[in-house]
């Protein structure tokens, strides 16, 4: 038994729909039965028990821990592909906030001249009426019930404890009465009912009686069916074991998106014809792989062949081909890969070339060996034919990698020259790059850097006129779509904000207002020295170190976020007589603590947004909106090896040595305490500055949003490819400051020009003052 398609319990509707009927009848009859609202002695009473600041601390930490364990759960199972199992957790938390509006909306309508019954309605610490259902209990209830945690006993265990404790601290404040929140317990398990049958359950068992009858069709009778996991495609694999034989089936299904996905990245990143085929729906890919199995039988060449076609149901085919026994390329030992075995390679690829059919993946994964010698090649299903040059020499390259990665480039290239001549070769040489190769042969090269050099060289030896030139395969690099991407919604975002901005407010600032956001702007400065001090094991100069901080102002113009310092610090304390291994290591513990803080400070702030009105103990709307993004952040880069790879090279020059660096400054308190407040300084002197850059046009806002704000655009500034996040981070600001702020957008504008322009462009000329100081004295 497999996963095949969706799983619907018509137990799970019935469940809810008794959920619905006992959440009216008990309104209902709480509606007949009783009237008017609580005394306020009684809410009074239960405040009184414990302090309402005690419970909204113990509320928050309940909150953020739920929230963070939530966003944590989501991205493993992002990570596991299980994408049925978030969705079905997110829509159970959505409908379970909706159905808590709702129902609240509906009650206030149909209460009586006295206003709620008393055993529904709680008051508030400042006397206002609470809603008789908890909207964030309820989704989070929801959510937990829906989501899929079997796995994760413990933390599903605090997730469901962090839960009580909120609910304890909503009813101990008397915002909610008892009753009501059990009517949002019961509304929230409800809304998990109804996302479980509407998402349905991931991955039920795959009807193995109905593939049993459709290979009895076929005049196969099956003794066994065994599980063989899936193909790079996301394709259900099986072996069939016959009274006489064995089968391999191949179940494709329409919801099944691996294979989709991985093509159309293809199609846009490479140029036809080295651009795989779409092959969108599920009948164009059965088609396609039917096709190429009956093309390579028709060459003559030893593929496994395609014995039968069938139809499972709506949305799910079967491929039936015949067992081959075979051992991998990959499983063979090298002393075993001899020229004979090589030339027989080189032989069957020739066959279909011959016969204008494409392989499109071969690797040492694809290349097989039969026990009579005879050479296979698997998958070549994702091929295609009437293949022209391009797609022949793309085969003929990445073969050549494979052997070479296992044989050397030397016997790769000279049986290649052997079988199919020198100028067949030699024609190879423009496509030996690895947007030509496949996924499998790209992996293996990343611990064999050389190996494609080592091939050129080696085919420029034998075949000197052979082109130099590399052949134009890629469309656009995947560097340039980020960038592209990143333009567009930076232009949108400022198109939209700007539309109706008066410019003419920028002349309206006020002087007082914008002396303190320069005083900010140089307290970032001094705070940097002091966080740089901090962390460095070896004594420091203090206004050497402030003017080195300052030069960095002049330095990051020209060099990506953060890269630029982190050089000219390392410099810094190299020429105070520090190694270049502790200089690096000492450096790049200032950056860690820096990212250490600055998330669980995003996350404090945005539930700080929404407490104007605490007495629920919800948490913001920002709040959950910056974990959403996090946690998709998180997810992308442990599901994606290309953007984990990119971040790994981008943050590794931050990161190395850190660790014994960390450990020793553990056991010196006073230099962890002067890093660490720098390192809290600096944040705050940004977020003040940019609080008195709003300030000076006339703006209101709260600081906690306003420090969302910044903490958000400068995780863009970072992560963007401009010096200085130029253009991303202005466009997160001016989003963020309107957006969760509130400021409107002509106050923003002028307030993030201000703000930039104290930060970031008025430092450059003293910075380069203070760099060629520093220069001339050789500190740097």
């Amino acid at each position: 038994m497999t996963r095949g398609g969706t799983a619907r319990r018509p137990l799970d509707l019935v469940l809810a729909l008794v959920g619905v009927l006992v959440v009216a009848a008990v309104l209902v009859l709480v509606r007949l039965t009783a009237a008017g609202v609580p005394r306020p002695s009684e809410a009074e009473e239960l405040r009184a028990l414990l302090p309402s600041a005690l419970l909204a601390l113990v509320a928050g930490v309940a909150n953020l821990t739920v929230i963070v364990l939530a966003c944590a759960a989501s991205v493993e199972r992002l990570v596991h592909r299980q994408f049925r199992d978030v969705a079905r957790a997110l829509t159970a938390a959505a409908l379970g906030y909706l159905l808590a509006i709702g129902v609240n909306a509906v009650t206030g309508m149909l209460a009586g001249p006295g206003g709620l019954p008393a055993v529904l309605a709680g008051t508030g610490a400042d006397g206002t009426l609470g809603h008789p259902l908890h909207g964030y209990l309820a989704s989070v209830v929801a959510y937990a019930r829906a989501a899929t945690l079997g796995h994760l006993p413990r933390v599903r265990a605090v997730i469901w404890g962090g839960i009580a404790v909120t609910a304890a601290s909503v009813l101990l404040s008397g915002y909610a009465t008892a009753l009501a929140l059990l009517l949002t317990l019961v509304l929230g398990l409800t809304s998990a009912l109804v996302a479980r049958y509407a998402v349905g359950l991931a991955g039920p068992p795959l009807a193995t009686d109905r593939l049993v009858r459709e290979l009895r069709r076929f005049g196969f009778e099956p003794l066994g069916l065994t599980a063989l996991g899936t193909d790079p495609e996301g394709d259900q694999r099986y072996a069939v074991d016959l009274a006489d034989r064995r089968l391999d089936l191949t179940v494709l299904r329409a919801d099944v998106s691996t294979g989709a996905w991985k093509r159309l990245i293809g199609r846009l990143l490479l140029r036809d014809p080295a651009a795989p085929p779409m092959l969108l729906s599920l009948r164009r890919r059965v088609e396609h792989a039917a096709l190429l199995d009956y093309a390579a039988e028709a060459a003559g060449a030893a593929a496994p062949r395609l014995l039968a076609v069938g139809e499972l149901g709506p949305g799910t085919a079967v491929l039936v081909r015949e067992h081959r026994r075979t051992r991998l390329l990959d499983d063979i030992p090298a002393e075993e890969i001899t020229d004979r075995l090589l030339a027989a390679v080189w032989s069957e690829l020739a066959l279909l070339h011959r016969h204008r059919v494409a392989h499109r993946n071969l690797s040492g994964r694809t290349i097989g060996v039969r026990m009579d010698g005879r050479i296979v090649f698997a998958r070549i299903s994702s091929g295609s034919i009437a293949a022209g040059t391009l797609a022949a020499g793309l085969d003929t390259a990445a073969l050549l990698t494979t052997l070479a990665l296992r044989v050397g480039a030397r016997r790769a290239v000279g049986t290649a020259v052997r079988e199919l001549g020198t100028e067949a070769v030699a024609a190879t040489l423009p496509f030996l790059q690895p947007a030509g190769l496949p996924r499998a042969v790209r992996e293996d090269l990343r611990s064999a850097r050389g190996t494609l050099g080592e091939i050129r060289a080696e085919i420029t030896r034998v075949a000197p006129d052979a082109p130099a030139g590399p052949a134009k395969l890629e469309r656009m690099r995947p560097r340039t779509v980020v960038s592209f991407a990143i333009a567009v919604v930076v232009g949108a975002v400022l198109v939209s904000q700007l539309a109706d901005v008066d410019l003419t407010t920028i002349r309206d600032a006020s002087l007082s207002w914008s002396a303190v956001a320069l005083l900010m702007s140089a307290l970032c400065t001094f705070a940097a020295a002091l966080a740089l001090i901090g962390f460095v094991p070896m004594r420091l100069p203090l206004w050497r170190t402030v003017l080195v901080q300052l030069a960095g102002s002049f330095v990051r113009i020209a060099a990506p976020a953060g890269l630029g310092s982190l050089a000219l610090n390392t410099r810094y304390v190299t020429q105070q007589g520090a190694s270049t291994a502790l200089a690096i290591s000492a450096v790049g513990v200032s950056q860690f603590v820096g990212l250490v803080t600055h998330v669980p400070l995003l996350l404090v702030c945005a539930y700080l947004t929404g407490t104007a009105y605490p007495a629920d103990f919800s948490p913001s709307v920002t709040l959950i909106a910056v974990a959403a993004v996090l946690s998709v952040l998180v997810a992308a880069v442990f599901a994606l090896p290309g953007l984990r790879r990119m971040l790994l090279r981008r943050v590794r020059p931050y990161f190395q040595g850190v660790l014994p660096q960390l450990l020793d400054l553990a056991q010196q308190p006073r230099r962890l305490a002067l890093g660490l407040g720098g390192t809290l300084l600096l944040t705050l002197a940004f977020v003040l500055c940019l609080y008195c850059s709003v300030r000076a046009f006339g703006g209101d806002a709260r600081i906690a949003a306003v420090a969302v704000v910044f903490l958000a655009g400068n995780a863009l500034g970072s992560a963007a490819p401009s010096p200085g996040g130029l253009g991303a981070v202005e466009a997160a600001l001016l989003g963020g400051l309107t957006a969760v702020a509130g400021v409107p957008a002509g106050v923003a504008l002028p307030a993030v020009l201000l703000f930039r322009l104290l930060t970031f462009w008025l430092p450059v000329l003293p910075g380069w003052a203070a760099f060629h100081h520093l220069t001339r004295r050789r500190a740097i």
